[in-house]
């Protein structure tokens, strides 16, 4: 009934390839561990969850680690984007676009010229976008 309800959830685990995924059904709750790629892709799962089952669900109990803390994503630049867009959608404020320029500084001269295939790394801010809890 719980994998039922969290489905979404299971469905975007098996997308972003979560490593060592496990899921368990046990006394009335639902037990999810696993290997993140990367800060982003456990919030994307912590996010997911909130849609299912509130803001501090009782009946799930997820223990995402993550295996890359070096940057907080990877993004393939794809055409129309601007530094301030990937910011915005990262980090939820497009005036943060010079922290995404200053770790690119090895394939960026300028922050107006960046180009379709291009992989960005996105830095990890000093506070994360999301607590490291493991709800249970």
């Amino acid at each position: 009934m719980l994998t039922q309800k969290y489905q979404n959830v299971l469905d975007l685990g098996q997308k972003l390839q979560i490593k060592e995924g496990d899921v368990q059904e046990l006394d009335g709750r639902l037990k999810v561990s696993g290997i993140a790629n990367t800060q982003y892709e456990k919030d994307m799962l912590w996010n997911e969850i909130k849609k299912s089952g509130g803001d501090a669900p009782t009946d799930i109990e997820a223990d995402i680690k993550v295996a890359d803390t070096s940057k907080y994503h990877t993004h393939t630049v794809v055409k129309g984007d601007t530094l301030g867009a990937i910011a915005k959608h990262y980090y939820d404020s497009a005036s943060k676009y010079p922290k995404i320029f200053e770790a690119n500084r090895d394939i960026l001269d300028d922050p107006n010229k960046i180009r379709p295939g291009q992989a960005l790394t996105i830095p990890n801010l000093e506070q994360p976008k999301q607590e490291d809890n493991v709800w249970s």
